[in-house]
């Protein structure tokens, strides 16, 4: 059993930065790749990016490539979301997520362990 726990939301302007932490428990963290999602009001839950387990490929829904940028700490169980040039599309709940072993998985929503949501809000 992982659990994760988001932290980092709130409102920012547009053009901002903020910076995502996801804290897994468990001794198993670098057996998962790592990913977040987010849903805005009235619409599905999106993939964001995936870091796979040892960090060496990271890959990124396009609305957000040269934007955000997802790291991964093993050595502390901690995934971030770092945010930069924030717009108000990118308003929010942003889910961390796990799948054991596969990013290709937690990138196609095959996800074993959700957090439980932060709330990112991007104003004008």
């Amino acid at each position: 059993q992982v659990q994760l726990v988001e932290s980092g939301g709130g409102l920012v302007q547009a053009g901002g930065s903020l910076r995502l932490s996801c804290a897994a428990s468990g001794s198993t963290f670098s057996s998962y790749a790592m990913g977040w999602f987010r849903q805005a009001p009235g619409k599905e839950r999106e993939f964001v990016g995936v870091v796979t387990r040892t960090g060496n490929s990271i890959s990124y829904v396009d609305s957000v490539k040269g934007r955000f940028t997802i790291s991964r700490d093993n050595t502390k169980n901690t995934v971030y979301l770092q945010m930069n040039s924030l717009k108000v599309e990118d308003t929010a709940v942003y889910y961390c997520a796990a799948t054991w072993m596969s990013a290709y998985k937690l990138g196609t929503g095959e996800v074993d362990y959700w957090g439980q949501g932060t709330q990112v809000t991007v104003s004008s």
